[in-house]
């Protein structure tokens, strides 16, 4: 049994599929026109282990995460680079191959379906035909704009009143609109700009697409739908409107959204600027220590990020990489290899409870004593944990570091006081060298 909260409700909630042993699952993906950041990390970490967790459990999970590969800011990209907006095909790929390394060497799992926009123009035009038609959009010059007073239920998901939406400031103003909120679907252009479509040559809105793709790749309604919670409205709330006025059928059964990852308290984003990128942490990092920390905070609480918490955290993982050392076991795990130890359950209750990873993890180091006296539990555990949490348990490879003069005297005063057998300093030089960067493995003293 599985336990999630369900952003729509805002409770916990035993999770019940559409299909017996079958889970859909859509995640918005990035728009590339830069290169990922710590906060697309934690989201396609969290999704993984949600992802790895039902095939657990046995379920077939259809697992759909997209790419915007045209947008605003794709375009403003590509006309600052090579002074033409119409090369964001070049930005897109750039950075479309990037992501893909990189959450690769976070060794998350791909996806079953990984469509770009571009790729699913004329399901796009399709879907909005089919608003039009029914009177849930409307058309001014060669715009098309989804109308908000059309649907009854707008609002559900971020639990907002429309009046307080309409009166906030940051509701996008148009002159075109008949309502604040109504949000634009297909963004008309000059002739022969972009693609045609019945209401001239433009490109899809930003909401629009993830209706879309949802519905070509895992059907009229899912069961599970995640993202950020930055994600929450209006991208997702827009996408209920879409999607549950174009099949008039409930569009997701359980909304999942992973906290923000900050950086002195504040939300971590480019248009803050305090970001940092994956590449960045991976140039000091193994990027196992980045899963590990993200593992190590629940999705639903903010992860406050630090290259301080790498390092601390790094001391964890390498102790629990040690432990696993020279342990030959084969790929496969049943939960029922776990489940026939108290341990095991204790694991796999936590995970199971909201994706508690942090509790999961827990047990585990509670009781990395009692798992070692156990070769079969210490089997089943190191699968469970690269198979489910995907740490891949590799030995961390030391950096190489160039040794300077004020390290050298160091290491030469930390060798004076353990001959002189005084462990007090020699251990207090140590932790000094451990800033540094330098790792003292120590020979016994004779």
């Amino acid at each position: 049994m599985i336990k999630i909260t369900n952003t729509l409700t805002g409770k916990k909630e035993i999770f019940k599929p559409l299909s017996p042993n079958q889970v859909k699952l859509y995640v918005c993906g990035i728009t590339p026109y830069d290169q990922a950041h710590v906060g697309h990390g934690r989201v396609a970490v969290v999704f993984d282990l949600l992802y790895r967790l039902f095939s657990f459990l046995n379920f077939e999970v259809l697992y759909c995460r997209n790419f915007t590969d045209i947008d605003d800011k794709l375009l403003k990209r590509a006309a600052d680079e090579f002074s033409d907006q119409l090369q964001y095909g070049q930005i897109a790929d750039r950075y479309i191959k990037m992501y893909k390394s990189e959450v690769e060497k976070l060794n998350c799992l791909k996806p079953n379906f990984e469509p770009r926009v571009t790729e699913n123009i004329n399901e796009i035009i399709h879907f909005i035909e089919g608003l039009v038609d029914t009177g849930y959009a409307y058309v001014i010059d060669n715009d098309v704009y989804f109308s908000i007073k059309a649907f009854s239920n707008y609002g559900v998901l971020a639990k907002h009143n429309l009046d307080d939406l309409r009166a906030g400031s940051r509701i996008e103003v148009s002159g075109k609109k008949q309502d604040p909120l109504d949000f634009v679907l297909w963004k008309g252009s000059d002739e022969g700009m972009f693609w045609k479509s019945p209401w001239g040559y433009g490109r899809p809105g930003w909401h629009i697409e993830c209706s879309v793709l949802a519905n070509k790749y895992l059907g009229k309604q899912i069961d599970i739908h995640g993202g950020g919670m930055d994600l929450i409205f209006p991208h997702h709330e827009n996408e209920i409107a879409q999607s549950e006025s174009f099949n008039k059928k409930r569009f997701v059964n359980y909304w999942v959204h992973n906290a923000f990852v900050r950086v002195d308290k504040e939300k971590m984003s480019k248009s803050q600027g305090n970001f940092f990128t994956l590449s960045q942490v991976f140039e000091n990092f193994d990027p196992m220590i980045l899963r590990f920390y993200i593992l190590s905070h629940h999705y639903k609480s903010p992860l406050d990020f630090s290259f301080e918490g790498l390092e601390k955290i790094q001391k964890s993982y390498k102790k629990l990489c040690h432990t696993f050392v020279g342990v030959q076991c084969g790929n496969d795990l049943k939960k029922e290899d776990l489940t026939r130890y108290e341990i095991g359950r204790k694991i796999l209750e936590f995970l199971c409870d909201d994706l508690n990873s942090t509790g999961a993890i827990g047990v585990i180091f509670e009781n990395l004593g009692e798992i070692k006296k156990d070769k079969n539990l210490l089997c089943v555990v190191k699968k469970f944990i690269q198979n489910v949490l995907g740490l891949t348990l590799a030995p961390i490879k030391k950096q190489e570091i160039d040794i300077t003069d004020d390290m050298q005297k160091l290491i030469d005063r930390r060798d004076a006081a353990r001959k002189a057998k005084d462990w007090a300093k020699a251990d207090e030089i140590r932790d000094k060298l451990q800033e540094m960067g330098v790792d003292i493995q120590d020979e016994k003293i004779k």
